[in-house]
């Protein structure tokens, strides 16, 4: 019977991350020796190898591939658990760790984080745009202790808690001939440039509660990473983008751009703080939720 262990799975993460068994040796604080060792003893009690060894290089196989993905899921949450208990032996707190499933938010962080690390002097603030496994999952593998999204997704073990209400809107710039409309039809969408962040489509607003439902496709569609670039963009008259009013209305006096409802009766959302259930009772993570809601 293969016993594997810890160790297996912190050098394969290393190996990948490091891209070579000397440099994860060096993290690791091993020598080279004792981590091929390791793993090839490793390879031996479960008889099949984890890389394929292409002269200096190593590619995972299937086995070391599945491995590979446990270590990645396992290991953040041993290290969580592991930093916990050392909070609690010497009485301190912590990182509260953020991640942001919501781009055009983060501007809005930016205005809670000043006065939440003034008021807890001994808690960090770390913020993550990118996860392993999305949100959800980085939230339930401890990779982050918090979530900023504008889409809960209910499931056991967590909790979502609304911080506050907005509406996203279309945003034109000076010339556009939509600029002075109450509000617009998706149809009148279809001979745009829609730029928006490179998010999966039916995860944008824009789509899944406007042009989706109406059978409507932009005439052309472009991804842009950053805020600033994407209302540049719009106000030279290069495309048009859908964002929360309240983003729209804090760049508008800069860049001339106007805010058009979408539809009628517009596309009302919520922006949602996620956090472990076991974790709703901590402190310093109520107070972030508290001071969220005074910054609406």
């Amino acid at each position: 019977m293969a016993s594997l262990e810890r160790i297996h799975l912190s050098i394969l993460r290393e190996v990948e991350r490091q891209g070579s068994l000397t440099a994860a040796a060096e993290k690791l604080h091993l020598t080279q020796s004792a981590l091929s060792h390791a793993m090839r003893k490793l390879e031996e009690q479960l008889g099949t190898p984890v890389w394929h060894r292409e002269g200096r290089s190593l590619r995972p196989t299937q086995a070391g591939e599945f491995l590979l993905a446990m270590a990645n899921r396992l290991l953040p949450q041993l290290e969580f658990a592991e930093a916990r208990l050392q909070q609690f032996a010497q009485g301190e707190r912590g990182t509260l760790r953020i991640g942001m499933e919501c781009h055009p938010c983060y501007q809005w962080l930016l205005k809670i984080v000043s006065p939440y690390l003034a008021s807890w002097p001994d808690v960090d603030v770390d913020v993550k745009q990118k996860f392993q496994f999305g949100g959800i999952g980085a939230l339930f593998g401890h990779e982050i202790d918090m979530l900023v999204t504008p889409d809960p997704l209910y499931k056991p073990g967590l909790v979502f808690e609304p911080v506050f209400d907005y509406e996203q809107v279309l945003v034109v710039g000076p010339q556009h001939p939509l600029r002075h409309a109450a509000w617009i039809k998706p149809e009148q969408l279809s001979d745009e440039i829609l730029i928006t962040y490179p998010v999966a489509t039916d995860r944008l607003d824009i789509y899944t509660q406007f042009l989706t439902p109406a059978g409507i496709a932009p005439k052309r569609h472009k991804s842009i990473e950053t805020t600033d670039i994407m209302l540049q963009m719009v106000a030279s008259g290069r495309g048009v983008a859908a964002l929360p009013r309240w983003l729209v209305e804090e760049y508008a006096p800069k860049l001339d751009l106007a805010a058009v409802r979408l539809g009628k009766q517009g596309v009302p959302k919520q922006i949602f703080l996620g956090i472990r259930e076991v974790d709703a009772g901590i402190d310093y993570v109520r107070a972030f939720v508290e001071l969220a809601r005074a910054y609406r």
